[in-house]
Order: structure tokens, then sequence, then C-alpha cells
């Protein structure tokens, strides 16, 4: 690692990505930027091996590799930001292609107080005139790309496959949700939390990085779990109208029993101390984005 303190850490969470995490490492290292940055891989119970390599990868001082045993999508990301030595703190996907200085023209926006969450536009590797910028919200809280507007925009979900925050910010929040399971309403939930506690989340258009979409997850999912995680968001943040509007989106599982599981593991101590912090409530939210939930 290097001994010069880094000005971000640039944090991958990987489970079963095979040849991505080093394309994307190598995509890396290959563009420049002005700004020292450091490398963390949360290898989150990967059993492809996809993480092999880096003890032997030309660039292996740069990268701090940790191993975890399933700890799933928000927790790994957060443990990789509690090994941060950064200012700032990139959360990047294991399957991205980067441009030279796309480090240095997101954290332009954060340095001179213009937002406090960036995210670049985001395009398909395989069509790469295809590019989201940012994310809002369907009616039954499906996400949607956004269209490109203005250089700098606010947006409504910070995309997790690609964003830059303030370590300060990061943890003033909580980080991301402790309490998830396995995957599912992470960045969704990390963007209400944001917005409500008070930060603004933008996407700048004029930064695009590559993002390879697949066509499902190299890792067995539960609908259960991602039902779960939607109760938990539900509960940590929504009036009640929109908690029993959660509760009907959930198909093919006992909504009910969720619900407890939920309520059990102490959310209401949860929700309480957000409703205490928060600046604006979640109707404010929702009509800022116009979007009908």
């Amino acid at each position: 690692m290097s001994t010069l303190s880094p000005e971000i850490s640039i944090i991958f969470p990987v489970k079963n990505e095979g040849k991505n995490v080093k394309n994307t490492l190598d995509s890396l290292f290959s563009v420049h930027s002005n700004y020292n940055y450091e490398v963390i891989v949360v290898d989150d119970g990967s059993i492809d091996g996809c993480c092999d390599f880096i003890k032997v990868y030309s660039k292996r001082k740069k990268i701090k590799l940790i191993r975890t045993e399933g700890i799933g999508a928000a927790n790994a990301r957060n443990l990789g930001a509690k090994h941060a030595r950064g200012k700032y703190l990139a959360f990047c996907d294991a399957h991205l292609f980067f441009t030279n200085l796309w480090i240095d023209k997101l954290l332009e926006p954060l340095k001179s107080g213009k937002t406090d969450v960036i995210c670049p536009g985001i395009a398909d590797v395989h069509n790469p005139s295809s590019i989201g910028y940012g994310q809002t919200l369907k009616s039954n809280l499906v996400i949607k790309w956004n269209k490109k507007h203005l250089n700098l925009t606010e947006t409504a979900v910070i995309p997790g496959g690609c964003f830059i925050i303030s370590t300060s910010t990061f943890n003033e929040v909580g980080g991301f949700e402790t309490g998830f399971k396995t995957w599912g309403y992470e960045d969704i939930e990390l963007s209400i939390k944001l917005w409500l506690f008070g930060y603004k989340c933008s996407v700048l258009s004029n930064v695009k990085v590559l993002h390879v979409f697949r066509k499902s997850h190299p890792y067995q999912l539960s609908n259960e779990h991602i039902y779960y995680n939607l109760m938990r968001m539900a509960y940590s943040h929504f009036n009640q109208f929109r908690i029993k509007k959660c509760k009907k989106l959930i198909k093919n599982s006992d909504s009910l029993q969720i619900e407890k599981m939920v309520i059990k593991t102490g959310i209401l101590n949860q929700r309480n101390a957000y409703f205490r912090k928060r600046k604006h409530d979640d109707s404010w939210y929702f009509n800022k984005f116009n979007i009908s939930f």
C-alpha cells in the first residue's frame, strides 16, 4: 500500500465476478488521475477464485484485499469503507471500464460544495451510446434510469455501480443499511436516507463509465431477502401509508411473517432515531422527484 495518505478510496465489492475483477482493475490503473488513491477489494465469499490473481498482480501493492464469508452487498461496502483511509469513498462495481480523469471530474463538484454525492453517466459496455444518468423510481419502487439533462443534475437515486461520497458524509448517515440481507434496495435506501437527512445527490453527465450489465447474478438470490430489505427500508423511512403499500408489493411470500421478522430486529428504534435526525419526510422526497408512491 502507498505510504501517502490517499485522497480517495475506491471500494469494489466482489462475489463470483470471474474475469471481470481483473478487467476492471486493468482499466482503473490504465487511466490517469491527478489524485492519489487506494483500492480496496472486498471478496464476499466468492467460490470462483476471481480475486486469486491479486496475489501476483503488478499493482498488488496498491490494493487491499479483504475476504469475507457472505455478508451481503451493503455490508461488504460498509466493510470496505471501514478499512478506507481516503477523505472520499468511491463505491464501484467490479465490472466497469473507466476513462481518463473520471475521478478528478467527479471530485470537483464535491470539493466545491455543489453536491454531497456524485455519480457519472453509466453506459452499457456492449452499447456505449445507451447511457443512464442517475436513477429514479417507478410507482412499484423499481428503478428507472434518468435521461440526460444538464451537466450537473440532482438525481433521486444514486446507482451503487459507481458513485463518490465524502467519508464524513458516509459516516454521518451510518453508511449502507447494516441490517440488510444478501442483496436488494441498498442503493435506494442509502439515496433516500441521504436526501431525507438533508444531503444532495447528483449526476455529472459529462463523465461516463462503461458497465457490464449481466442477465443474471453470479450468486443465488432469495425473494424473501429482497422483500425483507424492502420492509426494513420502509420501516426506517416511510409513513404508515407507504409501509402498507410496500407490504402489497410482496408477492409469493408471507408479507406478515417478513414484517414480523423486521420488527423483531429493533427496527422501530432505528426508525425513531432517523425521524429525529432527518430534515425532510418521505412525502417531501416523493413529491420532489414526482414519484407516485
